[in-house]
């Protein structure tokens, strides 16, 4: 399911969201972001790890490098071990490499270094598919998804599509391909993780209850929190065939995996938020 201007207004009436876009809060919302912190034992560990996690940047279509900067900003601040972006870094159809955003993302700092994996937004950027602010597919979006890997690595930052790095001698970090328009191997993505902890970051939370192995903590993002939410009534709409099961928050996915689903720091579809504010997560991961 893919969430757009239509599904939104439909689910809320159209009365609710125009309420709350002419007073301007849902814009307001919408540019506001938080940092959550949150710890967790983690299995595996032999020294704490902190990992801020970002997602859902959606740079392209209501986002700018003025928002990255000050993202990046704030996750420099926190002095994170290592930084992981959860997809959906682009929302524009990316003729060219976007430099206004990789100049951003060269400056995050983390000694142990900043690994990304792809969301479907990315794919619509790749020209995978289109849309109206991709324009028409491309024959050649596999050769755009390799360009853009080699851009993002030349700005300090591993795509890791069905594959996984050693963060440390005791932490391993996989990412998977996304649900929707990849081939998401979660097994390829922690092969070689042996007995390290495991962190496993994977676009889309609809494949926690299908994952084929356990994994220490994985991150997602894509819901966004459902964007808009209303009092009492949560949110209209939520990207997932699970509905709101995997809305937000800690969550759990097959072989008793604990998850963290993200509300993201960008916008999809409307450039409104509402009770759902933008975060980044900051992970303090402790030896169980």
């Amino acid at each position: 399911m893919t969430v757009t201007r239509r599904h939104v207004l439909r689910a809320l009436g159209g009365g609710s969201l125009a309420a709350l876009a002419a007073g301007g809060a849902g814009a307001a919302q919408a540019y506001r972001f938080g940092v959550t912190r949150h710890a967790r034992a983690l299995p595996g560990l032999r020294a704490p790890l902190r990992v801020a996690f970002l997602t859902d940047l959606h740079y392209g279509l209501f986002i700018g490098a003025g928002s990255v900067a000050a993202w990046v900003d704030a996750t420099n601040d926190l002095r994170p071990d290592v930084v992981l972006l959860g997809g959906d870094q682009l929302d524009a159809r990316m003729d060219a490499p976007p430099e206004p955003l990789l100049r951003e993302l060269r400056r995050l700092r983390a000694p142990l270094g900043t690994f990304a994996v792809w969301g479907n937004h990315d794919y619509g950027s790749f020209g995978r598919y289109g849309g109206r602010q991709y324009g028409a597919p491309r024959a050649d979006w596999a050769a755009k998804r390799a360009e853009l890997e080699a851009e993002f690595a030349r700005a300090g930052v591993t795509v890791l599509r069905d594959a996984g790095r050693a963060l440390r001698d005791d932490a391993w970090v996989g990412g998977t391909d996304d649900l929707w328009f990849g081939t998401p191997d979660v097994t390829g993505a922690l092969a070689g993780a042996g007995g390290r902890a495991t962190l496993l970051v994977t676009h889309n939370p609809d494949l926690l209850p299908d994952l084929p192995r356990p994994a220490g903590l994985t991150l997602c993002g894509h819901t966004h929190g459902g964007q808009v939410r209303l009092p009492g009534l949560g949110a209209p709409v939520v990207p997932s065939r699970y509905g709101q099961r995997y809305a937000m928050g800690w969550v759990q996915g097959a072989h008793g995996t604990p998850a963290y689903v993200s509300r993201g720091l960008g916008l999809s579809g409307l450039p409104l938020r509402n009770l759902c504010e933008p975060e980044l997560a900051l992970l303090h991961l402790n030896p169980a």
